[in-house]
């Protein structure tokens, strides 16, 4: 990358404006935006759960039980409201999200937080909101990429 490229930054694509929360709904952050631009940074857009092949709109899900650590271990799986299993497609998500990382030279995301991959802080264990990072934000920070939460929806003065 030639010193005058902008950096590049994953970002949840559901922050750009992307319709691809699990409502079909998005979470578009215009001050992300402005800052991302003044920083000098470029934005590459992501969604683990559509890369994980899961659809948009599809049914909420969460960690089942304990948090993402262990889902990432193996330990301890994703469901969906339908009590389905979804771990597989969570985790190809958060294995896709390193791939572009490391393809684009990206080490810093800033990620949805509260959603149950990318989630920084806080994501969803059975339901319930609990401290912690999402399956994604994990398998992230285990590489060594700088993950930032981001809640969205923030909007410029008019």
């Amino acid at each position: 990358m030639q010193q005058d490229e902008p950096q590049p930054v994953l970002v949840s694509a559901c922050l750009l404006g992307r319709r691809c929360r699990y409502d079909g709904g998005e979470n578009g952050d215009r001050v992300l935006e402005r800052e991302l631009a003044a920083r000098g940074q470029r934005a590459v857009p992501f969604c683990p759960e559509e890369h994980g092949g899961l659809g948009t709109p599809r049914p909420a899900a969460w960690i089942a039980e304990r948090d993402a650590a262990a889902v990432v271990d193996g330990a301890a799986c994703m469901v969906d409201e339908h009590g389905r299993d979804v771990t597989a497609a969570f985790l190809a998500g958060a294995r896709g999200a390193l791939d572009v990382c490391r393809e684009e030279g990206i080490e810093t995301a800033y990620l949805k937080e509260r959603s149950p991959s990318c989630g920084v802080e806080h994501t969803h264990v059975a339901n319930v909101l609990t401290r912690g990072p999402g399956v994604t934000s994990e398998v992230l920070r285990r590489a060594g990429i700088e993950v930032r939460a981001v809640e969205g929806r923030r909007r410029l003065p008019e």
